[in-house]
């Protein structure tokens, strides 16, 4: 997938892309469709479906969760022609208002930890919805769902550090990516990181598969290395 197209991404369509992407979907669940498009809300990337061509992107619709907490999902496939705009997932900053107060100052904590170590954490999810569309995603029992993009295994440890800690006072959650935007849960990596042979489940562009701890820092370091090699002295 191009690196264009990150999962999580936030992609704005055009109205020949909302009147497809609404074509192909149920009788009943089209008017959420076509509301988003009035609205001009994003849509958002999603893992693509094996048999999607390389000029459409495979991309999701989350609606709020009605009384009983559902939350109905919206698969969409939309030719990349009719996409206007990408951005990545919101930062933290753009979040912080939206939360509950119990939420904020732990935030705002979180967040300048975040730029002060050099670090790339963003967010998704719940949360990410309710700032986009202003519309009521958060429950009591929603999790704050953060996307860490590590550069280097230093950074990788560093932040590791910083979302365990502040976990013990914010309902933190989300994944750590590593290149390729190859996603582990990063509960789960801080569980399976003490030995390279441990498995943790990869979330990739088009499937998911157990792979190797080691790996996952093998690829990471190669990321660096080439990047180093490619920066002049």
């Amino acid at each position: 997938m191009s690196s264009r197209y990150k999962r999580h991404s936030l992609v704005w369509l055009s109205e020949r892309g909302w009147q497809d992407a609404a074509s192909t979907l149920p009788d009943q669940h089209r008017r959420h469709a076509l509301q988003w498009q009035t609205q001009d809300w994003p849509a958002l990337v999603r893992r693509q479906d094996a048999d999607c061509p390389v000029d459409e992107i495979c991309l999701g619709v989350a609606l709020p969760p009605d009384a009983e907490g559902h939350k109905l999902r919206l698969p969409l496939r939309v030719a990349k022609e009719h996409v206007r705009l990408v951005r990545d997932p919101l930062e933290i900053r753009d979040v912080i208002s939206h939360v509950t107060p119990s939420w904020r100052d732990g935030l705002r904590q979180l967040d300048g930890e975040v730029a002060a170590q050099g670090l790339s954490v963003s967010v998704y999810g719940s949360l990410a919805l309710q700032a986009l569309t202003g519309q009521a995603y958060l429950r009591a029992s929603s999790d704050i769902d953060l996307l860490f993009r590590p550069l280097s295994e230093s950074q990788l440890t560093e932040g590791m550090h910083l979302l365990e800690r502040h976990a013990q006072t914010l309902p933190l959650d989300g994944e750590v990516v590593f290149p390729d935007d190859a996603a582990v849960s990063w509960k789960e990596w801080a569980q399976a990181r003490r030995h390279p042979d441990n498995r943790v489940l990869l979330k990739r562009s088009r499937d998911v598969a157990l792979v190797r701890v080691g790996e996952l820092l093998t690829m990471l370091n190669n990321r660096e290395a080439q990047k180093g090699a490619t920066c002049p002295a």
